[in-house]
């Protein structure tokens, strides 16, 4: 009857330790014959490729991975409940921290929610501005990986380059909100404030600026041929499976669900934007084809941001916000708010009872969908190809563990 032989002190057989990876398990045959069998590997909760604390449960036969199980919640900090002791200020701050790279974004979901449980109108002048400044932080979050993507696969020079375009961009958005991540520029009714005297010039100068370097991503990047042969027909994920796990953003759109809620159920000023808003898409579902949709997204975010550039500047002057009463309270009833976040759909189940708090905020976020999607994708697949099918699903941990 053969038996595991772990050894004294080694890990367990099937949980293993909670660091990068524990040793093989080993049964012992007739005769003394060594056979191996599965082996667990973790990867993570703390591991360079997991973007934070992330962990991955591989089964492994050899080099080939056999089964895959996301382990959440290593960083969980109960944003939804917090929700509910907050007033519809307050939660403002909270909203905008679980996907950190998209923190306007996430704000703009939360305000749009609670202005439609008011009935509230925005002034004309703070949705072009939103719109503006949502495509703004849509290229920051995407330049972030456009340039670490690279490097898990062992390419350190386009990280240099996304940060400066990065910091061009930056430097608008700080200067407009005081904010370097957590904007907090968004409010129920509008924004904190109008824009500063000749911002929208130092902004337009930042996106052509930006815009015109992106060609270095074409060259350094998809010109590689290392990074072309780890990504191209690796970690293919079918349309169906990304439907039925709900994958959204580039992903899905990388595996040729083409939807995109800009253009199919139009918010904002996105229905006035049809000519320029182009939606990515691919066919190929592979690595590469989410790095090519990824840095597609971000040229048209950037030809979107010029294009309300232009529409301000035809505008009169004239308020960013409406005026609230002291203590804001939402009427009794319920409502959803979904946005086409940087990483997928976002969106915001409220339900309210009359008081000044939510009596739920039910948060609905990119990447905790898209990651589950791992379960179906990674089985098959070698160790080696891992790294760069984790990376190229572009999450943010604190998105996940909401």
């Amino acid at each position: 009857m053969p038996q595991t032989s772990t050894g004294a002190g080694a890990p367990h057989p099937v949980t293993g330790p909670h660091g990068a990876g524990d040793a093989d398990t080993t049964t012992v045959g007739v005769g003394g014959a060594a056979e191996s069998t599965d082996m667990v590997l973790n990867i993570g909760p703390q591991h360079p490729s997991t973007h934070g604390v992330l962990r991955l449960r591989l089964v492994l036969d050899g080099e080939r991975i056999t089964r895959a199980e996301p382990v959440v919640g290593y960083m969980h900090r109960g944003a939804e409940k917090l929700f509910e002791a907050r007033d519809y200020r307050q939660i403002i701050v909270l909203a905008n921290r679980h996907d950190w790279l998209s923190a306007f974004s996430n704000e703009l979901g939360v305000v749009l929610a609670v202005e439609r449980m008011l009935g509230m109108e925005v002034p004309e002048r703070a949705v072009w501005l939103r719109t503006l400044l949502a495509e703004l932080n849509r290229a920051l979050n995407h330049l972030m990986f456009l340039g670490s993507y690279p490097l898990e696969l062992g390419g350190i020079t386009p990280m240099f380059y996304a940060f400066t375009e990065r910091e061009d961009l930056q430097h608008v958005m700080e200067e407009l909100s005081g904010g370097r991540m957590h904007y907090m520029f968004n409010r129920v009714g509008g924004l904190k404030e109008d824009l500063p005297a000749g911002w929208t010039d130092r902004a337009r100068g930042a996106v052509a600026g930006v815009r015109g370097r992106l060609g270095r991503f074409d060259d350094l990047v998809l010109g590689n041929e290392v990074f072309r042969s780890r990504t191209r027909g690796i970690g293919v994920l079918d349309p169906a499976v990304a439907r039925s796990y709900g994958v959204s953003g580039p992903i899905a759109r990388a595996s040729g669900v083409d939807f995109d809620l800009r253009r199919d159920e139009p918010y904002l000023a996105y229905g006035d934007l049809g000519d320029v808003l182009r939606v990515a898409v691919r066919s190929e579902g592979d690595c590469l084809a989410r790095f090519e949709v990824l840095l597609d997204q971000t040229r048209n975010a950037l030809e979107l941001a010029d294009a309300c550039l232009d529409r301000l500047a035809e505008l009169p002057s004239g308020p960013v916000n409406q005026r609230l009463p002291k203590v804001l309270k939402a009427p009794e009833g319920a409502t959803y708010a979904w946005t086409e976040n940087p990483l997928g759909l976002n969106g915001y189940y409220l339900v309210s009872k009359g008081e000044k708090t939510p009596h739920r905020l039910k948060l609905r976020s990119a990447s905790f969908n898209n990651i589950q999607a791992l379960v179906d994708l990674l089985p098959g697949t070698l160790v080696a190809d891992m790294v760069a099918i984790l990376g190229s699903f572009f999450f943010v941990v604190g998105d996940i563990d909401k």
